[in-house]
Formats: C-alpha cells, sequence, structure tokens
C-alpha cells in the first residue's frame, strides 16, 4: 500500500522510446511527446475573448507535441473566474482562430480544453447573478475567486434530470465552435473539482436520478458529454483528462480505486485520442488516497498522458518504460516557452515567477527567455 499521494506507475518497457519519439493521435501526428499542459492564467480580454497576448504566448510555445489550452468555458453559466476565455460566443471563436492560425503557422498542434466548473462559481460570475449548478445542493469548501477579490463559496442549485441535456448540448456547441476555430482537437475537462467530475465522484453527487447513486449512474454524464463531443470531431480527436486522488476545491471519493478504473474501461470503448490522468493531489492533501496508474492505464487500453510533477529525467524514464506515452508539464512550459529545446540540450530551465501567474499583463506570461536569449546575455 502506497502512503504517498503521488501515484504508483508499473508498466512494462517499450524499448528505444523517447520523449522525442513521434506520435499519432488518431489522424493526427505529433513530433514528440511533450505536453503543454492546460494552465488557467486569468488573461482573456473583455468578453472572455482571447487576445493578442494570448496569441503571443501560445505560438512561442508551438514546438511542444502537443498544447492543451487553458480551461475554456462551453457556456456562460460555466464561468467559475474572472480573464477566463470562452467558447460560445462569435467573438471568442474569432480570438482563438488567431490563436490556432499562430500555432499552426509554427508547426504546432493544439487542443481546446472544454470546461464548465459547476459549482466552483459566485453568482456575481453567472448571467443573472444566477447559484452556480451542481449534481447536488453541497456547497464547497473555501473561497472563490470573482471580479471583486475572493469570496465565500456559496451552495449551488442542483442540476434538475430535464436539464443535463441542456449541459450536454453546451459541450456539444463547444466543440463545434472549437472545430470553427481551427483546433486539431478538444480535451473534455472531467477533473479537478469542476462539473463533469462533481458528478464522478459519490462526496459531491448524491443524485437519486439516472445520474446519481451508482457508479454506472456517475459516470453516465462524461460518457454522454464526450460522445457528444465525438460526434462533431470523431472520438479520434477527443481526449479526456480525470484526476483520480485530487481533493483541489473540496473533491473526495470514497472508493477512488474502484470508481476511476472503470470510468477509465467505459471510456476505451469510445475509441479516444488519449486519457489525460493528473496523478497527483495538487493541494498535497496527507489524507489523499493512494492509487496506482497502472490500474487506470490498463482499464483504458488506449494513449496515455500522465501529468504530476514531472521533470525531464522522470518524464523520459516514463515514456522509455511504457509507463506513459505522453507527459504533460504545467509551470516548466510557463516559464520555459522552448522546453521541448531544453529538454533536449539538458539545458537549465528558467524559474517560474508564481507571483505573475494568474493576471496581469506580458509580464510573466510572454517575457521570459528562450535558450538563445539567456545564452547571449551570459556571454
Amino acid at each position: 500500500m502506497m502512503t504517498t499521494t503521488e501515484v504508483q506507475i508499473t508498466n512494462p518497457a517499450t524499448p528505444g522510446t523517447s520523449l522525442f519519439t513521434p506520435l499519432r493521435l488518431g489522424p493526427l501526428g505529433i513530433e514528440n511527446r511533450i505536453v503543454m499542459a492546460p494552465l488557467t492564467r486569468n488573461r482573456a480580454g473583455p468578453g472572455n475573448v482571447p487576445r493578442t497576448m494570448n496569441v503571443e504566448y501560445y505560438a512561442q510555445r508551438a514546438s511542444a507535441g502537443l498544447i492543451i489550452t487553458e480551461a475554456t468555458q462551453v457556456s456562460p453559466q460555466g464561468v467559475g473566474y474572472p480573464g477566463t476565455p470562452g467558447i460560445h460566443s462569435d467573438e471568442q471563436v474569432a480570438g482563438w482562430r488567431r490563436v490556432t492560425d499562430a500555432v499552426h503557422g509554427r508547426g504546432g498542434r493544439i487542443f481546446l480544453q472544454l470546461w464548465h466548473v459547476g459549482r466552483i462559481s459566485h453568482p456575481s460570475l453567472q448571467p443573472g447573478g444566477a447559484l452556480p449548478v451542481a449534481p447536488s445542493a453541497i456547497r464547497p469548501e473555501g473561497e472563490t475567486f470573482t471580479e471583486d477579490g475572493l469570496r465565500p463559496f456559496v451552495t449551488p442549485r442542483a442540476l434538475e434530470t430535464d436539464e443535463i441535456p441542456g449541459v450536454i448540448e453546451q459541450f456539444r456547441a463547444a466543440a463545434a465552435n472549437a472545430h470553427e476555430a481551427g483546433f486539431d482537437g478538444v480535451e473534455v475537462h472531467a477533473a479537478n473539482g469542476y462539473l463533469l467530475d462533481q458528478f464522478l465522484r459519490d462526496h459531491s453527487n448524491r443524485r437519486s436520478d439516472a445520474y446519481g447513486g451508482s457508479l454506472e449512474n456517475r459516470v453516465r454524464l462524461l460518457l454522454e458529454v464526450t460522445e457528444a463531443v465525438a460526434g462533431v470531431w470523431g472520438a479520434e480527436g477527443v481526449g479526456v483528462r480525470l484526476s483520480p486522488i485530487n481533493t483541489f476545491n473540496s473533491m473526495w471519493d470514497s472508493r477512488p480505486r474502484v470508481t476511476f478504473p472503470y470510468v477509465a474501461g467505459r471510456l476505451k470503448d469510445l475509441g479516444l485520442a488519449y486519457l489525460h490522468v493528473v496523478e497527483t493531489d495538487m493541494v498535497g492533501s496527507a489524507s489523499a488516497p493512494a492509487f496506482d496508474a497502472d490500474e487506470m492505464r490498463s482499464a483504458f487500453g488506449g494513449t496515455y498522458m500522465a501529468n504530476g510533477g514531472y521533470d525531464n529525467e522522470r518524464a523520459a524514464a516514463a515514456v522509455a518504460s511504457g509507463a506513459a506515452d505522453l507527459v504533460a508539464f504545467g509551470a516548466p512550459f510557463i516559464a520555459n516557452p522552448d522546453l521541448v529545446e531544453r529538454f533536449a540540450g539538458k539545458a537549465p530551465l528558467n524559474t517560474p515567477d508564481q507571483a505573475t501567474f494568474y493576471g496581469g499583463d506580458e509580464r510573466g506570461y510572454t517575457d521570459y527567455p528562450f535558450l538563445d536569449e539567456t545564452e547571449t546575455l551570459r556571454q
């Protein structure tokens, strides 16, 4: 039995594979297995529209095998934080088109992450000051960011059964908009305590209808959303993100080693591009349960993307051993737009400035030096 909050990985070796071995995701060829993880930066413009500095930020990181965008809300109801982009208006689609054109112009590949925050919102961020929605009327612990600073979470409103087709349609329409915006695929965000994760875990889902109670019922919404999104893209253009032991956003499940391999097995039948697993507890809780990533990888049976505190050496070992097919990096990509090149040359990395992670201007966003600039300064 593990005693840490990190997931154990025990898959057999895949000889000859490295972080720089190309890979196919369905019809999409990617040049390496280094993925830019989705990273909320709170720098979208008015109307939750991507703007010029967002275009430059993503284009700078186009050497990643795959970029997954910051979480992007599928509807006004899905908004949970100020300054986060959407994919539900014509202006947002046009803003994202500038991003995808820039990334493709530099030879990159980019998926959009589809997001509905559910209960992790506040009436001040909701249309008409409405309550946030959730599987059940259970208030998260803690506070959330609003336009007026930190405010306590509120008790959300439980979705009525007849409202759920409308939520599924939000994801489907957003997927169609992502296609129009020129993305290479989409990722369904079912992790980190947001709406689809809230339905999966028994701590936040106390429903008694077809979307609650049994594990089969709790996974129903994720499957229906994913099938709807795949109806737009084809399954090979869709990934799903899960976070089995993450307690972020006041989350918990009583049997994660039962729940999440089951979820992965149900997703296997859809033929998706990949399964993206956050293997750690983001808040480092000592009470986070033990977990074995091999159970997830084996249950899914397809392309597996690992995420959670990896560095160059550990990621290379995971790919070489067959424990992961792709590895996603967060903070290293914030501070190192040329992370792929730095990993290839085993070069030192820039240090991330955590004070500029969320909100602000270009400082701490598009001004981190590239390796050639760093070398010039040292001469």
